[in-house]
């Protein structure tokens, strides 16, 4: 696990169909995210703040909402974190929606691609994102990252990294879904994205799920979480602009956050959709935090024998 971490706002909601979430990562500072981090013995350096066009809060253009500004905040996210990579650091892109990972991961995936490592995304969200202009009604372009990232979308934002796509869909992991587009999931379906849905989660547990979620990282494997609020449940997580019930309990998600850290190969995290307006007292930036410690490593593991083996180790 890196030790030397970057924080990296994006302040805009200009992918997103409600205003707020550009208002995450001050929420996020102001629940104490650099000094908690520190805590765990991690150097933090707070890069500040993106800079990018305002919302223009505009309908849809052949089927996209706000494209060239989405483009142009997605270009910067890229630049800023594939920067951070290239000088060995964990970045952290706080968000802002969602939208804003098909800047973090092109980067992440052209890093990988450069230096030969192995991939996997994990993809913590209630929605899969893996819509397009022709499928969606709101052309809030949140709801496509993934497809985009698989380059499935505007030339705009696929070639962004200068890999088309930037992603295989092998790459990817989505873990706690349980809100798709009929169209969406006919498209997921057609191209082999592996998902584990709540019902998934429900049938199998939590642990089973992140098993099969990890399995074949190495040492050899870059792991990178891309970490919507939503994906929690709306109970403890209420500052999101697109809650969805029945998601992962609290402990659900301590468990989901200490096992990708147990692979010791996180090295890079999006936050993203923390939506302050909608929050009740900061709550959900502190449950995020709460969080993300556990990604850095904080367990609640008390008994030496509480890690049960598994079948053939």
């Amino acid at each position: 696990m890196h030790r030397q971490v970057s924080l990296i706002g994006a302040p805009t909601d200009v992918g997103a169909g409600t205003r707020g979430s550009g208002m995450g990562p001050e929420a996020l500072r102001v629940a104490n995210i650099v000094p908690l981090l520190e805590s765990h013995g991690i150097e933090v350096l707070d890069r500040g703040n993106l800079a990018g066009p305002a919302n223009p809060w505009a309908p849809p253009v052949e089927g996209y909402r706000h494209l060239a500004a989405v483009v142009a905040w997605n270009e910067s996210v890229h630049n800023a974190i594939y920067k951070e990579l290239g000088l060995g650091r964990f970045p952290i892109l706080m968000g802002g929606d969602h939208c804003l990972a098909i800047g973090s991961i092109s980067a992440v995936a052209r890093h990988c691609r450069e230096t030969g490592r192995k991939l996997r995304v994990l993809w913590l969200d209630a929605h899969a994102d893996f819509n397009t202009n022709l499928l969606t009604p709101s052309g809030n372009i949140h709801g496509m990252p993934v497809a985009c990232l698989c380059g499935r979308g505007p030339r705009e934002l696929v070639e962004i990294g200068g890999h088309i796509p930037a992603l295989s869909p092998r790459e990817v992991r989505q873990i706690g879904i349980r809100s798709v587009d009929p169209g969406e999931k006919q498209l997921v379906h057609e191209v082999g994205l592996e998902v584990f849905d709540m019902r998934y989660v429900d049938e199998m547990g939590m642990r089973a799920t992140m098993d099969a979620a990890l399995v074949d990282v190495d040492s050899d494997t870059h792991v990178h979480v891309s970490f919507d609020v939503d994906f929690l449940d709306p109970e403890i997580a209420p500052g999101v602009g697109t809650t969805v019930p029945g998601g992962p309990t609290y402990r659900e998600a301590q468990l989901c956050m200490e096992m990708i850290a147990d692979t010791g190969r996180l090295a890079s995290l999006d936050v993203m959709e923390l939506n302050p307006a909608l929050d009740v007292r900061n709550r959900t930036a502190e449950v995020a935090l709460e969080l993300i410690e556990s990604l850095f490593g904080k367990s609640t593991l008390m008994r030496k024998s509480a890690v049960v083996p598994r079948e053939g180790s």
